[in-house]
């Protein structure tokens, strides 16, 4: 038997250590990004909604700087603080009337203070679901924890549920506070950051492609979070406000439900007309008051109007329900926080998808691509 090629088999050995010595850096490089990700995991959604506000914000930061002499420190800490009085503040107020809401509902039930009034004989004709809701509101009518009683499974799960999420509010306001805070440092050192994401982008997709798809994330993020969040944000705190000072029940709710409206591009007339109509029926108020009441609450529910030409865009060319989705995904995984930075990341993921599909070298509408008409 003759002996195996020499050079043959220190190039087998060679390409041997060097195949062994690339996956290990891989499996170095994927245990390091995997470590990496589970220390910034708990703060991922905090970073990535202050980055969306320095984002959104920093046209704003650019004009209060040229107002205090170039001092972008000075220029981030006002806009943070401003943020902080006009949109976190109100919101703590909301979100702790909700908070309190459902804990006096809770209280209620159990004391039976609850006046649930007879049901219509109309709704027993109602199809499917008449005769089943009829029985179920009779119950309620006559002996409401009794019924309550019954039904403890189903409604202790929920109230669980429910408890849960209004506690996740008090997180989510401080998770929102911190966000203004690190957004006001971003900015601070926003003119640095503008030429970090630059210079990743050009490093991932090359310089032609990195510049534009840099340009195109930043119109994205400020499009999705000023003409379409911002203003659903600020509209539901105002009229959150507006329904709290008129003595509406529930305005923490009320404002939440202005919120996903807002998203959706759906009027929050919705809310509050039918807050109105309350207002007159209860009667509660004199008429003077009743028509400042009413008059506020029709400005709050249109204010959109007013909000969208001053936010500097009606929103961001995508389909609504793309924004609406990532909203509302956002919102079940992450909590209140997470309903921004799901509409606006999913948008932006759109967004980047159709510009490379609509970027297709090969798709130049001539040739065979082209189909023949008939």
């Amino acid at each position: 038997m003759s002996a195996p090629d020499k050079p043959g088999h220190d190039l087998e050995q060679r390409i041997a250590s060097r195949v062994t010595d690339v996956f290990i850096r891989i499996g170095l490089v994927v245990a390091l990004v995997l470590l990496c990700y589970r220390a910034i995991s708990p703060f991922l959604t905090l970073l990535i909604w202050s980055l969306i506000l320095a984002v959104a914000l920093y046209p704003l930061h650019e004009a209060v700087a040229r107002k205090v002499g170039g001092r972008h420190g000075l220029a981030a800490t006002l806009i943070a603080l401003l943020g902080l009085a006009l949109i976190v503040a109100p919101s703590a107020v909301l979100m702790s009337s909700l908070g309190d809401s459902v804990h006096q509902f809770i209280r209620n039930v159990q004391t039976n203070s609850v006046q649930v009034p007879a049901p219509s004989d109309a709704v027993a004709t109602w199809p499917f679901v008449g005769p089943k809701l009829h029985s179920l509101w009779s119950q309620a009518h006559a002996n409401l924890p009794a019924l309550v009683q019954s039904l403890q499974p189903q409604l202790g799960d929920l109230a669980k549920s429910v408890l849960g999420f209004v506690g996740g509010i008090g997180v989510g306001l401080l998770q929102f506070l911190a966000a203004f805070i690190i957004a006001g440092v971003i900015m601070a050192f926003g003119e640095e950051g503008a030429q970090a994401n630059i210079a990743i982008f050009h490093r991932v997709l090359g310089k032609a492609r990195g510049a534009e798809f840099a340009k195109l994330s930043t119109a994205t993020v400020r499009a999705v979070a000023q003409g379409v969040i911002g203003v659903a944000f600020i509209q539901a705190i105002i009229v959150g406000l507006c329904l709290l000072v008129a003595g509406i029940p529930w305005p923490g709710l009320l404002a939440l439900i202005v919120l996903v409206l807002g998203i959706a591009q759906i009027p929050s007339l919705i809310v509050t007309v039918p807050a109105i109509a309350y207002l007159w029926w209860t009667g509660t108020h004199g008429n003077f008051a009743a028509i400042a009441y009413t008059v506020l609450l029709l400005v709050a529910g249109m204010a959109d109007n007013v909000l969208k030409p001053l936010m500097l865009g009606r929103g961001v060319k995508a389909p609504m329900v793309v924004i609406l989705l990532g909203a509302l995904g956002g919102m079940a995984t992450a909590g209140i926080l997470g309903m921004f930075v799901g509409a606006t990341l999913l948008t932006l993921g759109y967004k980047i998808f159709m510009n490379w599909v609509a970027d297709n070298p090969d798709a130049d509408g001539s040739g065979d691509d082209t189909p023949s008409s008939t």
